[in-house]
């Protein structure tokens, strides 16, 4: 029996209040039109819950990263977008726009978007300084982060110095330095080579944040997930178990 649905209108089953409590985010009919006036989301329902890990799939222009940057409202929408209990969109005060950026760590495709210090310290210390720690305070979390990824050692170098897998740690020791409770990872594995990918995958196993993982690589997805959502024109058209889903949308990297 197959344990993924083909969702084909705007679920009005999750719009019950039940488990909101186990909820960490929650979307409701998001919709949004790029300024040309083009659909990009069509009504988006999905809920993450504490702890979980979600593969989103979908061809190169479905939908997926528009979607995401709704998340910690770098876009704004029409429809709901909860998250950790605090309603998003255009009307988001700053202060709560800065407590969910707070909470929601993005990782972006290009990791040197994100690495823009003199120094691997500096530059992972930024963040928790933006939150209004002290010097000593956001230097002292963000080598405790560097040390949860493996790149202490680097803190003193200069981020153009690093590896790609060394620059995607630290991209991400950017992000856990801010304790964020849910990762969002815009394809991880975007130039690493095996051993990298199996070094992320071992360090993103031992998080516990809740994640959203939005790649192509089904491999990587598989050994993270055990949940996938599949975009199609703006609207996630099939959410469950993700074996099924690649299985389904014919989405391994070789087809017979």
């Amino acid at each position: 029996m197959s344990s993924f649905k083909q969702v084909t209108a705007p679920d009005a089953s999750l719009r019950k209040s039940g488990e909101s409590d186990l909820r960490i985010i929650r979307v409701r009919d998001l919709r949004y039109h790029y300024p040309d006036g083009t659909m990009a989301l069509d009504g988006v329902d999905l809920d993450l819950r504490h702890g979980e890990s979600v593969a989103v799939f979908g061809a190169n222009g479905s939908g997926k990263t528009t979607f995401i940057r709704h998340l910690n409202g770098l876009l704004h929408g029409e429809g709901l977008v909860e998250v950790c209990g605090f309603e998003m969109g255009a009307r988001a005060s700053a202060t709560t726009l800065a407590e969910v950026r707070s909470r929601v760590g993005l990782v972006f495709q290009n990791s040197d978007e994100q690495l823009f210090m003199p120094t691997v310290l500096e530059d992972v210390a930024f963040g928790p300084a933006n939150l209004g720690l002290a010097p000593e305070d956001a230097a002292a979390r963000a080598r405790a982060a560097l040390e949860q990824v493996g790149m202490l050692h680097a803190a003193a170098k200069a981020p153009y110095h690093l590896s790609a897998g060394e620059k995607r740690r630290a991209a991400l020791a950017g992000v856990l330095a801010m304790q964020p409770e849910i990762l969002v990872l815009d394809e991880p594995t975007t130039s690493l080579d095996p051993p990298g990918q199996r070094d992320l995958l071992r360090l993103l196993r031992n998080l516990p944040q809740a994640k959203i993982l939005v790649t192509h690589d089904v491999d990587f997805a598989g050994a993270l997930a055990a949940r996938a959502v599949f975009f199609e024109r703006g609207r996630i058209v099939a959410d469950g178990n993700i074996r099924e889903i690649i299985e389904h949308f014919h989405w391994s990297r070789v087809s017979e």
